[in-house]
Protein backbone atom coordinates (compact mmCIF):
# COMPACT_ATOMS: atom_id res chain seq x y z
CA UNK A 1 0.00 0.00 0.00
CA UNK A 2 1.30 3.20 -1.06
CA UNK A 3 1.80 6.06 2.00
CA UNK A 4 -0.04 8.82 2.08
CA UNK A 5 0.93 11.96 -0.33
CA UNK A 6 2.14 14.93 1.66
CA UNK A 7 1.04 18.16 -0.02
CA UNK A 8 2.74 21.07 0.73
CA UNK A 9 2.17 24.79 -0.80
CA UNK A 10 4.29 27.73 -1.97
CA UNK A 11 7.40 28.59 -0.13
CA UNK A 12 8.38 32.03 -1.32
CA UNK A 13 12.56 32.82 -0.70
CA UNK A 14 13.42 36.56 0.03
CA UNK A 15 16.66 38.05 -0.96
CA UNK A 16 18.23 38.96 2.43
CA UNK A 17 21.46 41.70 2.10
CA UNK A 18 20.33 41.74 -2.01
CA UNK A 19 22.76 44.24 -3.39
CA UNK A 20 21.64 46.76 -6.31
CA UNK A 21 21.40 45.38 -9.47
CA UNK A 22 24.18 46.28 -12.02
CA UNK A 23 23.11 48.03 -15.01
CA UNK A 24 24.04 45.49 -17.50
CA UNK A 25 21.59 43.20 -15.78
CA UNK A 26 17.63 45.15 -15.07
CA UNK A 27 15.82 43.86 -12.51
CA UNK A 28 12.61 44.84 -13.92
CA UNK A 29 9.65 44.84 -11.60
CA UNK A 30 7.24 42.92 -14.15
CA UNK A 31 10.14 39.95 -13.91
CA UNK A 32 10.36 39.87 -10.37
CA UNK A 33 7.77 36.77 -9.22
CA UNK A 34 9.61 34.67 -12.22
CA UNK A 35 12.78 35.51 -10.28
CA UNK A 36 11.27 34.89 -6.91
CA UNK A 37 9.68 31.44 -8.13
CA UNK A 38 13.08 30.32 -9.47
CA UNK A 39 14.87 30.93 -6.48
CA UNK A 40 12.81 28.79 -4.86
CA UNK A 41 13.29 26.04 -7.00
CA UNK A 42 16.70 26.35 -6.92
CA UNK A 43 17.13 26.33 -3.01
CA UNK A 44 14.16 25.66 -1.30
CA UNK A 45 12.29 22.70 -3.40
CA UNK A 46 13.61 19.06 -3.08
CA UNK A 47 14.24 17.11 -6.23
CA UNK A 48 11.53 14.97 -5.03
CA UNK A 49 9.24 17.82 -4.59
CA UNK A 50 7.05 18.75 -8.04
CA UNK A 51 5.67 22.23 -8.02
CA UNK A 52 2.26 22.69 -9.59
CA UNK A 53 2.20 26.08 -10.85
CA UNK A 54 0.71 28.94 -13.27
CA UNK A 55 3.00 29.32 -16.40
CA UNK A 56 1.57 33.17 -16.56
CA UNK A 57 2.21 34.26 -13.26
CA UNK A 58 4.28 32.39 -11.38
CA UNK A 59 3.21 33.36 -7.84
CA UNK A 60 0.50 31.15 -8.44
CA UNK A 61 1.48 27.91 -7.43
CA UNK A 62 -1.28 25.72 -6.76
CA UNK A 63 -0.03 22.73 -4.73
CA UNK A 64 3.40 20.90 -4.18
CA UNK A 65 3.74 17.20 -4.16
CA UNK A 66 6.07 16.05 -1.89
CA UNK A 67 7.51 12.68 -2.87
CA UNK A 68 10.27 12.12 -0.36
CA UNK A 69 8.18 9.69 2.08
CA UNK A 70 8.35 7.16 -0.66
CA UNK A 71 12.12 6.82 -0.45
CA UNK A 72 12.26 6.83 3.06
CA UNK A 73 9.59 3.83 3.00
CA UNK A 74 12.02 1.65 0.52
CA UNK A 75 10.42 2.12 -2.99
CA UNK A 76 12.70 2.02 -5.65
CA UNK A 77 13.96 4.72 -7.52
CA UNK A 78 12.02 3.58 -10.66
CA UNK A 79 9.14 2.92 -9.04
CA UNK A 80 9.48 6.11 -6.98
CA UNK A 81 9.30 7.69 -10.81
CA UNK A 82 6.42 5.99 -12.12
CA UNK A 83 3.99 7.17 -9.21
CA UNK A 84 5.44 10.63 -9.17
CA UNK A 85 4.51 10.46 -13.25
CA UNK A 86 1.25 9.27 -12.62
CA UNK A 87 0.60 11.67 -9.76
CA UNK A 88 2.24 14.79 -10.98
CA UNK A 89 -0.34 13.84 -13.85
CA UNK A 90 -3.36 13.51 -12.11
CA UNK A 91 -2.38 16.82 -9.79
CA UNK A 92 -2.64 18.73 -13.48
CA UNK A 93 -5.84 17.48 -14.46
CA UNK A 94 -7.80 18.02 -10.91
CA UNK A 95 -6.10 21.62 -10.72
CA UNK A 96 -7.55 22.12 -14.30
CA UNK A 97 -11.14 20.51 -13.83
CA UNK A 98 -11.40 22.58 -10.55
CA UNK A 99 -10.65 25.87 -12.08
CA UNK A 100 -13.00 25.08 -14.47
CA UNK A 101 -15.52 24.69 -11.67
CA UNK A 102 -14.76 28.36 -10.40
CA UNK A 103 -15.01 29.96 -13.88
CA UNK A 104 -18.68 28.08 -13.63
CA UNK A 105 -19.52 30.72 -10.48
CA UNK A 106 -19.25 27.96 -7.74
CA UNK A 107 -19.71 30.06 -4.63
CA UNK A 108 -15.86 30.25 -2.36
CA UNK A 109 -17.89 28.83 0.73
CA UNK A 110 -18.64 25.61 -0.75
CA UNK A 111 -15.62 25.14 -1.84
CA UNK A 112 -12.61 22.64 -0.08
CA UNK A 113 -9.84 24.61 2.19
CA UNK A 114 -6.83 23.88 -0.66
CA UNK A 115 -9.34 24.78 -3.39
CA UNK A 116 -10.48 28.16 -1.50
CA UNK A 117 -6.94 29.11 -1.30
CA UNK A 118 -6.49 28.65 -5.12
CA UNK A 119 -9.75 30.83 -5.70
CA UNK A 120 -7.76 33.60 -3.37
CA UNK A 121 -4.78 33.37 -5.73
CA UNK A 122 -7.21 35.55 -8.70
CA UNK A 123 -8.39 37.63 -5.84
CA UNK A 124 -6.89 40.51 -7.67
CA UNK A 125 -7.11 39.72 -11.06
CA UNK A 126 -9.97 41.36 -12.47
CA UNK A 127 -10.44 39.04 -16.17
CA UNK A 128 -14.18 37.97 -15.79
CA UNK A 129 -12.46 34.70 -17.99
CA UNK A 130 -9.80 34.75 -15.64
CA UNK A 131 -10.09 31.13 -14.45
CA UNK A 132 -11.06 29.83 -17.83
CA UNK A 133 -7.93 30.99 -19.37
CA UNK A 134 -5.36 29.96 -16.39
CA UNK A 135 -7.36 26.31 -17.18
CA UNK A 136 -6.20 26.34 -20.65
CA UNK A 137 -3.70 23.27 -22.27
CA UNK A 138 -0.47 24.24 -21.49
CA UNK A 139 -0.88 27.32 -18.53
CA UNK A 140 -1.21 24.74 -15.83
CA UNK A 141 2.70 23.08 -15.77
CA UNK A 142 4.62 20.74 -13.29
CA UNK A 143 8.42 21.64 -11.97
CA UNK A 144 10.61 19.53 -10.52
CA UNK A 145 12.94 21.13 -7.19
CA UNK A 146 16.61 21.08 -7.77
CA UNK A 147 17.96 22.00 -4.17
CA UNK A 148 20.62 19.04 -3.61
CA UNK A 149 21.27 19.64 -7.48
CA UNK A 150 22.02 23.15 -7.17
CA UNK A 151 24.06 23.34 -3.75
CA UNK A 152 26.37 20.49 -5.72
CA UNK A 153 26.63 22.63 -8.85
CA UNK A 154 27.92 25.50 -7.12
CA UNK A 155 30.33 23.62 -5.15
CA UNK A 156 31.70 22.25 -8.60
CA UNK A 157 31.70 26.10 -9.54
CA UNK A 158 34.60 27.48 -7.29
CA UNK A 159 36.47 25.14 -8.69
CA UNK A 160 36.47 27.23 -11.71
CA UNK A 161 34.95 30.50 -11.41
CA UNK A 162 38.57 32.42 -10.73
CA UNK A 163 39.67 31.31 -14.22
CA UNK A 164 36.28 31.53 -15.98
CA UNK A 165 36.10 35.14 -14.65
CA UNK A 166 39.46 35.98 -15.81
CA UNK A 167 38.94 34.70 -19.12
CA UNK A 168 35.32 36.77 -19.72
CA UNK A 169 37.50 40.20 -18.48
CA UNK A 170 39.63 39.16 -21.40
CA UNK A 171 37.17 38.59 -23.69
CA UNK A 172 35.29 41.83 -23.00
CA UNK A 173 32.10 39.58 -21.58
CA UNK A 174 30.71 40.62 -18.00
CA UNK A 175 31.83 38.15 -15.18
CA UNK A 176 28.72 37.69 -13.52
CA UNK A 177 27.69 35.89 -16.90
CA UNK A 178 30.11 32.84 -15.93
CA UNK A 179 26.94 32.03 -13.37
CA UNK A 180 25.14 31.06 -16.47
CA UNK A 181 26.16 26.87 -16.37
CA UNK A 182 24.20 27.06 -12.69
CA UNK A 183 20.82 27.21 -15.04
CA UNK A 184 22.49 25.36 -18.01
CA UNK A 185 24.00 22.23 -16.35
CA UNK A 186 24.32 22.78 -12.32
CA UNK A 187 28.09 22.80 -13.64
CA UNK A 188 27.75 18.84 -14.89
CA UNK A 189 31.07 18.54 -16.91
CA UNK A 190 29.43 15.42 -18.19
CA UNK A 191 25.77 16.61 -18.96
CA UNK A 192 24.82 15.68 -22.70
CA UNK A 193 21.03 16.84 -23.41
CA UNK A 194 18.35 14.68 -25.40
CA UNK A 195 19.76 16.60 -28.15
CA UNK A 196 23.35 16.53 -27.99
CA UNK A 197 24.60 19.58 -26.16
CA UNK A 198 27.22 18.92 -24.08
CA UNK A 199 28.97 20.30 -20.90
CA UNK A 200 28.77 23.25 -18.71
CA UNK A 201 27.84 25.38 -20.88
CA UNK A 202 25.37 22.80 -22.84
CA UNK A 203 27.04 23.36 -26.68
CA UNK A 204 25.44 21.78 -29.04
CA UNK A 205 27.91 20.23 -31.89
CA UNK A 206 27.46 22.62 -34.94
CA UNK A 207 27.42 25.49 -32.75
CA UNK A 208 30.55 24.31 -30.84
CA UNK A 209 33.05 23.62 -33.75
CA UNK A 210 32.91 27.36 -34.91
CA UNK A 211 34.70 28.63 -31.43
CA UNK A 212 36.60 24.73 -30.22
CA UNK A 213 38.10 21.48 -31.05
CA UNK A 214 34.61 18.66 -32.06
CA UNK A 215 36.15 15.60 -32.89
CA UNK A 216 36.31 12.16 -32.66
CA UNK A 217 39.58 12.62 -29.89
CA UNK A 218 38.44 15.65 -28.75
CA UNK A 219 35.57 17.16 -27.52
CA UNK A 220 36.35 20.85 -25.83
CA UNK A 221 32.35 21.48 -25.17
CA UNK A 222 33.43 19.03 -22.12
CA UNK A 223 36.13 21.24 -20.77
CA UNK A 224 34.89 24.29 -18.95
CA UNK A 225 37.91 26.04 -19.63
CA UNK A 226 37.85 25.41 -23.22
CA UNK A 227 33.90 26.06 -23.27
CA UNK A 228 34.68 28.93 -21.41
CA UNK A 229 36.57 31.09 -23.79
CA UNK A 230 33.95 29.85 -26.36
CA UNK A 231 30.89 30.59 -24.39
CA UNK A 232 32.33 34.26 -23.77
CA UNK A 233 33.32 34.82 -27.82
CA UNK A 234 29.17 33.94 -28.28
CA UNK A 235 27.82 36.05 -25.67
CA UNK A 236 30.25 38.88 -26.76
CA UNK A 237 28.92 38.58 -30.37
CA UNK A 238 25.40 38.21 -29.67
CA UNK A 239 25.88 41.39 -27.54
CA UNK A 240 27.02 42.93 -30.54
CA UNK A 241 24.31 42.20 -32.87
CA UNK A 242 21.37 42.24 -30.17
CA UNK A 243 22.89 45.16 -28.23
CA UNK A 244 21.68 44.30 -24.64
CA UNK A 245 22.71 41.63 -22.25
CA UNK A 246 19.02 40.66 -21.17
CA UNK A 247 18.62 39.92 -25.02
CA UNK A 248 22.07 38.20 -25.29
CA UNK A 249 21.62 35.99 -22.33
CA UNK A 250 18.41 35.15 -23.85
CA UNK A 251 19.87 34.21 -26.97
CA UNK A 252 22.05 31.39 -25.21
CA UNK A 253 18.13 29.22 -24.99
CA UNK A 254 16.61 31.10 -27.85
CA UNK A 255 19.31 31.87 -30.50
CA UNK A 256 20.51 34.99 -31.70
CA UNK A 257 18.27 35.27 -34.55
CA UNK A 258 15.26 33.93 -32.58
CA UNK A 259 16.20 36.93 -30.47
CA UNK A 260 16.33 39.19 -33.23
CA UNK A 261 13.06 37.53 -34.51
CA UNK A 262 11.45 38.67 -31.64
CA UNK A 263 12.93 42.05 -31.63
CA UNK A 264 11.47 42.73 -35.01
CA UNK A 265 8.18 41.28 -34.21
CA UNK A 266 7.33 43.18 -31.07
CA UNK A 267 9.32 46.24 -32.16
CA UNK A 268 11.48 46.42 -29.26
CA UNK A 269 14.71 45.58 -27.57
CA UNK A 270 12.98 45.51 -23.66
CA UNK A 271 13.19 42.28 -22.03
CA UNK A 272 9.76 42.60 -20.51
CA UNK A 273 8.04 43.23 -23.88
CA UNK A 274 9.39 41.06 -25.49
CA UNK A 275 8.66 38.47 -22.83
CA UNK A 276 4.69 39.31 -22.36
CA UNK A 277 4.06 40.24 -26.19
CA UNK A 278 6.18 37.92 -28.26
CA UNK A 279 4.48 34.74 -29.75
CA UNK A 280 7.22 33.15 -31.89
CA UNK A 281 6.55 29.28 -32.80
CA UNK A 282 9.51 28.06 -30.45
CA UNK A 283 9.44 31.20 -28.19
CA UNK A 284 8.33 28.95 -25.00
CA UNK A 285 8.26 28.64 -21.05
CA UNK A 286 11.98 28.11 -21.05
CA UNK A 287 12.81 30.96 -22.94
CA UNK A 288 10.81 33.50 -21.80
CA UNK A 289 12.16 32.47 -17.93
CA UNK A 290 15.61 32.17 -18.91
CA UNK A 291 16.87 35.40 -17.87
CA UNK A 292 14.91 35.20 -14.86
CA UNK A 293 16.53 32.06 -13.82
CA UNK A 294 20.16 33.89 -14.69
CA UNK A 295 19.02 36.37 -12.12
CA UNK A 296 17.77 34.22 -9.39
CA UNK A 297 21.31 32.12 -9.67
CA UNK A 298 22.76 35.69 -9.62
CA UNK A 299 21.49 36.38 -6.49
CA UNK A 300 21.88 33.08 -4.95
CA UNK A 301 25.93 32.77 -6.14
CA UNK A 302 25.72 36.58 -4.21
CA UNK A 303 24.51 35.35 -0.49
CA UNK A 304 24.70 31.09 -0.49
CA UNK A 305 24.84 31.50 3.26
CA UNK A 306 21.31 32.36 3.48
CA UNK A 307 20.25 29.45 0.81
CA UNK A 308 22.37 26.82 2.08
CA UNK A 309 23.87 27.50 5.34
CA UNK A 310 28.25 27.53 5.39
CA UNK A 311 28.72 24.27 2.49
CA UNK A 312 32.09 22.98 2.89
CA UNK A 313 35.10 24.47 1.06
CA UNK A 314 37.01 22.37 -1.50
CA UNK A 315 40.73 22.43 -1.85
CA UNK A 316 41.57 23.47 -5.41
CA UNK A 317 44.35 21.56 -6.78
CA UNK A 318 47.01 23.76 -8.44
CA UNK A 319 47.19 22.39 -12.53
CA UNK A 320 49.39 23.90 -14.92
CA UNK A 321 48.84 23.87 -18.97
CA UNK A 322 51.01 23.16 -21.67
CA UNK A 323 50.15 23.29 -25.29
CA UNK A 324 51.64 20.06 -27.15
CA UNK A 325 53.96 20.96 -30.38
CA UNK A 326 53.47 17.57 -31.25
CA UNK A 327 51.05 14.66 -31.29
CA UNK A 328 51.43 12.33 -27.33
CA UNK A 329 49.72 9.55 -26.21
CA UNK A 330 48.33 9.73 -23.26
CA UNK A 331 50.47 7.31 -22.06
CA UNK A 332 53.93 8.74 -22.69
CA UNK A 333 52.23 12.31 -21.73
CA UNK A 334 51.64 10.49 -18.06
CA UNK A 335 54.95 8.85 -17.54
CA UNK A 336 56.42 12.37 -19.13
CA UNK A 337 54.16 14.08 -16.19
CA UNK A 338 55.62 11.93 -13.16
CA UNK A 339 51.53 10.92 -12.91
CA UNK A 340 49.17 8.32 -14.17
CA UNK A 341 46.89 8.25 -17.08
CA UNK A 342 43.76 9.12 -14.73
CA UNK A 343 44.83 11.87 -13.12
CA UNK A 344 45.29 13.39 -16.53
CA UNK A 345 42.26 12.07 -17.86
CA UNK A 346 40.32 13.77 -14.97
CA UNK A 347 41.57 17.08 -15.22
CA UNK A 348 41.44 17.14 -19.34
CA UNK A 349 37.67 16.02 -19.75
CA UNK A 350 37.89 16.91 -23.18
CA UNK A 351 39.76 13.62 -24.06
CA UNK A 352 37.08 11.13 -25.18
CA UNK A 353 37.88 7.51 -24.49
CA UNK A 354 39.98 6.78 -28.05
CA UNK A 355 42.47 9.35 -26.68
CA UNK A 356 42.08 7.73 -22.61
CA UNK A 357 42.19 4.00 -24.06
CA UNK A 358 45.88 5.12 -25.72
CA UNK A 359 44.09 4.34 -29.01
CA UNK A 360 44.68 7.59 -30.62
CA UNK A 361 46.79 10.55 -29.63
CA UNK A 362 46.51 13.73 -28.22
CA UNK A 363 46.70 16.25 -31.32
CA UNK A 364 49.51 18.85 -31.69
CA UNK A 365 48.17 22.35 -30.29
CA UNK A 366 46.03 20.85 -27.80
CA UNK A 367 46.19 22.09 -24.29
CA UNK A 368 47.01 19.74 -21.83
CA UNK A 369 46.43 20.52 -18.06
CA UNK A 370 48.56 18.81 -15.49
CA UNK A 371 49.26 18.40 -11.92
CA UNK A 372 51.54 21.38 -10.84
CA UNK A 373 53.28 19.17 -8.22
CA UNK A 374 55.42 17.09 -9.77
CA UNK A 375 55.78 18.53 -13.68
CA UNK A 376 58.46 21.16 -13.62
CA UNK A 377 59.93 19.28 -16.07
CA UNK A 378 57.64 17.95 -18.28
CA UNK A 379 58.06 20.02 -21.24
CA UNK A 380 61.84 19.53 -21.29
CA UNK A 381 61.50 15.33 -20.90
CA UNK A 382 58.91 15.63 -23.95
CA UNK A 383 61.11 17.24 -26.00
CA UNK A 384 64.25 14.96 -25.29
CA UNK A 385 61.83 12.11 -25.46
CA UNK A 386 59.79 12.73 -28.55
CA UNK A 387 62.50 12.78 -31.11
CA UNK A 388 64.49 9.85 -29.39
CA UNK A 389 60.62 8.24 -30.35
CA UNK A 390 60.30 10.05 -34.26
CA UNK A 391 64.09 8.20 -34.85
CA UNK A 392 63.28 4.94 -33.23
CA UNK A 393 60.07 5.05 -35.23
CA UNK A 394 61.10 6.62 -38.60
CA UNK A 395 65.05 4.84 -38.97
CA UNK A 396 64.50 2.77 -42.18
CA UNK A 397 65.97 -0.43 -42.86
CA UNK A 398 69.75 0.01 -44.80
CA UNK A 399 69.38 0.82 -48.16
CA UNK A 400 71.02 -1.27 -51.26
CA UNK A 401 74.05 0.49 -52.95
CA UNK A 402 72.85 3.03 -55.46
CA UNK A 403 74.56 5.04 -58.70
CA UNK A 404 75.42 8.79 -57.82
CA UNK A 405 72.29 9.26 -60.64
CA UNK A 406 70.03 7.37 -58.84
CA UNK A 407 70.52 9.56 -55.79
CA UNK A 408 70.00 12.80 -57.13
CA UNK A 409 66.64 11.52 -58.56
CA UNK A 410 65.21 10.24 -55.21
CA UNK A 411 65.98 13.47 -53.50
CA UNK A 412 64.03 15.48 -56.19
CA UNK A 413 61.15 12.79 -55.86
CA UNK A 414 61.24 13.04 -52.20
CA UNK A 415 60.89 16.75 -51.89
CA UNK A 416 58.31 17.78 -49.13
CA UNK A 417 55.61 20.26 -49.63
CA UNK A 418 53.22 21.56 -46.78
CA UNK A 419 49.28 22.25 -46.25
CA UNK A 420 47.43 24.08 -44.23
CA UNK A 421 44.39 22.02 -43.42
CA UNK A 422 40.90 24.75 -44.26
CA UNK A 423 37.91 24.19 -42.34
CA UNK A 424 35.94 20.81 -43.27
CA UNK A 425 38.57 19.37 -45.14
CA UNK A 426 39.48 15.80 -44.82
CA UNK A 427 42.59 13.26 -44.70
CA UNK A 428 41.00 11.64 -47.88
CA UNK A 429 40.37 15.00 -49.78
CA UNK A 430 43.58 16.43 -49.22
CA UNK A 431 45.25 13.09 -49.79
CA UNK A 432 43.57 12.98 -53.04
CA UNK A 433 44.42 16.49 -53.93
CA UNK A 434 48.17 15.56 -53.88
CA UNK A 435 47.50 12.34 -55.74
CA UNK A 436 49.05 10.42 -52.45
CA UNK A 437 47.42 7.80 -50.59
CA UNK A 438 46.02 8.40 -46.80
CA UNK A 439 48.19 5.53 -45.25
CA UNK A 440 51.22 7.88 -46.93
CA UNK A 441 50.17 11.47 -45.63
CA UNK A 442 49.59 9.77 -42.31
CA UNK A 443 52.83 8.04 -42.52
CA UNK A 444 54.51 11.66 -43.15
CA UNK A 445 52.72 13.31 -40.57
CA UNK A 446 52.66 10.71 -37.53
CA UNK A 447 49.19 10.71 -37.35
CA UNK A 448 47.52 7.51 -35.77
CA UNK A 449 44.94 5.08 -37.59
CA UNK A 450 41.81 7.50 -36.26
CA UNK A 451 43.53 10.36 -35.59
CA UNK A 452 41.58 13.33 -37.92
CA UNK A 453 43.17 16.80 -39.17
CA UNK A 454 42.10 19.91 -37.79
CA UNK A 455 41.56 23.02 -39.12
CA UNK A 456 44.95 25.27 -39.66
CA UNK A 457 47.01 22.18 -38.81
CA UNK A 458 50.13 22.24 -40.92
CA UNK A 459 50.70 18.76 -43.02
CA UNK A 460 53.66 17.82 -44.66
CA UNK A 461 52.94 16.18 -48.31
CA UNK A 462 54.93 13.17 -49.28
CA UNK A 463 55.88 13.00 -52.99
CA UNK A 464 53.34 10.79 -55.06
Amino acid sequence: MRPALVLAFAIVVGVPGQPGAATSFPRPPEIEHQIRFWRSIFTAYSQDQVVIHDTADLDRVYTVLDFRPYADQGYRSFEIDQIRKDTTDGEIMRVRTLLLRLQGGVPRDSLAADERRIYDLFRNDPDPYKFQRAADDGRVRAQRGIREKFINGFRISRRYIPEMERIFREEGVPVEITRLPLIESCFDISAYSKVGAAGVWQFMPATGRLYMEVDGSVDERRDPIASTRAAARYLARSYERLGSWPLAITSYNHGPVGMMRAVDATGSTDIVSIIRYYDGPTWGFASRNFYAEFLAALDIDRNPDAYFGRLPQEAIEPTRTVVLDRPIDIFTAAQLARTDRNAIADLNPALLDPVVSGRVSMPAGYALRLPAQGTEGFQDRLAQYVPDTRIARAAPADPPERSASDSRDDRADSAVATHRVKPGQTLSAIAERYGVSVQALRLANRLGPREQVRPGQILRIPAS
